[in-house]
């Protein structure tokens, strides 16, 4: 193959935020290297390229973290730590 026959370059002024989509497809590329199916056509593409093509066309999508913690409770405190008065 050419090098730059047949590629193409992901179009950034579509993407809403640059950074999670760096983030996402560096997730999804750590999984397609652990073994997980592609959900793209992939072609002669390495992982991360795929992985990138799946964020960009909404293959796969980030998915938020749900805390363990009790309803109404915070992970961090909003007060400042007390310390004894001299």
């Amino acid at each position: 193959m050419v090098p730059g026959e047949g590629t193409k370059m992901i179009d950034r002024s579509k993407l809403t935020n640059a950074f999670e989509f760096v983030v996402t497809a560096g997730a999804r590329a750590r999984q397609l290297l652990a073994g997980s199916t592609p959900r793209v056509a992939t072609g002669v593409h390495k992982k991360v390229t795929i992985a990138q093509e799946e964020v960009f066309t909404r293959a796969v999508e980030k998915i938020e973290r749900v805390s363990a913690e009790a309803p109404g409770t915070s992970a961090r405190s909003t007060q400042a730590p007390k310390h004894p008065s001299t």
